[in-house]
């Protein structure tokens, strides 16, 4: 039986299952990781890139497997096969590159009118790599072939490629992509030095259809000084307009860009994520950013070791509905305003005296609404936020006492303490005074989960109050009703099971619950006899004997007692006990719906084409 050659494309298409991977939204740090057993059968963390990329391996091995088959599905599949190009050996490039360029020739020799290999490539993916002369390739080697891949793919629309470029390399490629495509192309990858930021920003003006940039900076080479800035020549105060752009991910040595990116024209972005990365000296401006372009944020990520003013952080962000930041920053509490001695409130000359008594007035609002937990918490906000309901959390490596953090904490104990104080304030800020509709807390840190793995859980000695401090943070979660999770998107605390342990599970499951179908059984209503095995003779009416008088004179007495008796004083403690598993039950099934709508929000940005 012979199928039309549409229904094999769509059964192709079905097989190759790749609607992930041409998605234009790049991976967000709530996208969730997963466990895994690596090859010395230890479990790690796969990060949703890695996902990504096995992904992209799986659809390339079924597309090759189909060009094999047959002459006809291999004349079908070859759309397929070049639809995704992705490379984690850069010797593969040059193959690309002489199959790209002699099918060219052949159709232009034969003057055949269909189009070109390239021509079906949306996506090119080049996954991170160290470039030697064993690989059998160099830096001008990459930037040639890429340079010729890029100009036969005329309907690329995902670039992405993870593996640094010098300046020149990486300007010969934005040429390229501004050459070929410019009225395609919708997401890109970029990783280059921070030398190369005028180059960035001209590329960035040539591609007004960019719908997600994700761009990262190594730090500037021994020639730049790290405190002088860098000249960006031509590209200085251009003020791009970049209408479509959603998504924005900037990481590294981000400073310059950031300051350039204040005054240019963003109408569409919902989505940044900052990462600072180790540097502990430059501190972008983020504020001045969000002064711009903060109104219209829905997600917002920041991930730096300097600590920034979330509440003014917040307060240009009212339409924020997702909010990460480093919880091992440290907040001064707010005081009340200074007053002479007739009660006259002294102003800040640094600022003017509307806005001076506004933030005072804000900032003691939300002190008076925390009550008795204001010395318990940070102060997050000046008023409570009403649209964040999901937080994430960076950091926290020392909370729990497991990992190089707890070597750390023996050698510096004090700086230790002082981290996990500042955990401790900023967990018990995450609270419905602050955040009316928060509905999920995630931990953000794969390092962490992963030294929990090995440690077996918290660490609970003299020196750090792990598991104490987990049982605290949980606690107050199910007293609000506010889901805490981790970075896989489970509980915080569910760790993965080896296979013996999970066998020994199962089997404890199946004894309580054997014990439990035997009690059921010796309680049924068809099991169940109320005969006696031993047969008690009965006790006569008119049986007048002394013990019988005796009872029964016993069992009037108990009757009355019980009548006259008052009611327990605590009956009402008593009472709500027997109401707790369905109380259990309505939380957990909240919890799942709110597990159900994080889930939701980890998945691939939905970006829309122009």
């Amino acid at each position: 039986m012979e199928l039309p050659d549409e229904i094999l494309t769509q059964i192709f298409d079905l097989a190759a299952d790749e609607d992930v991977i041409f998605q234009y939204g790049l991976p967000t740090v709530m996208a969730e990781t997963a466990w895994f057993q690596n090859a010395l059968d230890e479990w790690a963390l796969r990060s949703p890139q890695e996902a990504v990329n096995i992904i992209q391996r799986r659809s390339y091995a079924t597309k090759k497997a189909i060009m094999l088959t047959c002459r006809t599905w291999r004349r079908l599949g070859s759309e397929f096969l070049y639809r995704c190009l992705f490379f984690d050996n850069p010797s593969r490039l040059h193959l690309l590159c002489r199959i790209l360029e002699s099918d060219i020739n052949i159709k232009n020799e034969t003057e055949q009118s269909s189009v070109g290999l390239g021509w079906w490539t949306k996506r090119i993916h080049l996954t991170r790599y160290y470039a030697s002369p064993n690989r059998g390739a160099s830096q001008e080697d990459m930037c040639n072939a890429l340079t010729t891949i890029v100009k036969h793919c005329p309907n690329l629309s995902i670039f992405v490629v993870e593996w640094p470029m010098p300046s020149a390399t990486f300007g010969l490629v934005a040429d390229s992509l501004f050459k070929y495509t410019r009225k395609a192309l919708h997401t890109v990858h970029w990783h280059v030095s921070a030398e190369a930021i005028p180059k960035i920003i001209w590329a960035l003006d040539s591609l007004p259809l960019v719908l997600a940039a994700h761009i990262e900076f190594d730090p500037p080479t021994h020639t730049t000084e790290i405190h002088e800035s860098l000249h960006l020549g031509s590209a200085q105060n251009v003020a791009l307009n970049l209408p479509y752009l959603q998504q924005l991910t900037l990481r590294g040595s981000f400073s310059e860009f950031l300051e350039q990116a204040v005054d240019w024209i963003l109408p569409g972005l919902r989505n940044l994520s900052i990462d600072c990365g180790n540097s502990r000296s430059e501190t972008p401006d983020i504020v001045g950013f969000l002064e711009r372009h903060g109104d219209k944020l829905k997600v917002l990520d920041i991930n730096s070791i300097p600590p920034l003013e979330v509440p003014d952080i917040l307060e240009l962000c009212p339409q924020l509905e997702v909010f990460s930041f480093n919880a091992d920053w440290r907040f001064q509490a707010p005081t009340l305003p200074a007053t002479t001695s007739d009660g006259i409130p002294i102003t800040d000359d640094s600022e003017p005296d509307g806005a001076s008594r506004q933030r005072r007035r804000q900032s003691n609002t939300m002190r008076l609404s925390l009550g008795s937990y204001f010395n318990e918490t940070s102060i997050l906000t000046h008023t409570p936020h009403p649209r964040i309901h999901t937080i994430g959390l960076h950091g926290l490596l020392y909370a729990f006492g497991v990992g190089y953090a707890r070597i750390f904490s023996s050698e510096e104990p004090f700086r230790s303490r002082v981290v996990r104080r500042s955990n401790d304030l900023n967990f018990g800020a995450l609270n419905r005074a602050q955040f009316p509709q928060l509905r999920c807390i995630r931990i953000l840190s794969r390092t962490l989960l992963n030294d929990l793995n090995k440690a077996d859980g918290p660490v609970q000695d003299d020196e750090v109050d792990g598991m104490d401090r987990w049982e605290r943070w949980w606690d107050r979660c199910s007293e609000s009703n506010i889901r805490l999770e981790d970075c896989t998107g489970g509980e915080f605390g569910q760790l993965p099971l080896d296979a013996e342990e999970e066998d020994i599970e199962e089997e404890e499951e199946e004894e309580e619950g054997d014990g439990q179908a035997n009690d059921s059984e010796g309680y049924s209503s068809e099991g169940y006899s109320d005969e006696w095995e031993v047969q008690v003779p009965s006790m006569e009416e008119n049986d007048d004997g002394i013990h019988t008088q005796e009872l029964r004179q016993l069992i009037k007495e108990c009757q009355a007692m019980a009548e006259e008796r008052d009611e327990s004083p605590f009956s009402g403690f008593i009472g709500p006990a027997f109401n707790l598993s369905s109380s259990m039950s309505s939380a957990t099934g909240h919890s799942s719906a709110i597990a159900d709508e994080s889930t939701s929000l980890t998945r691939p940005v939905q970006l829309q084409a122009p």
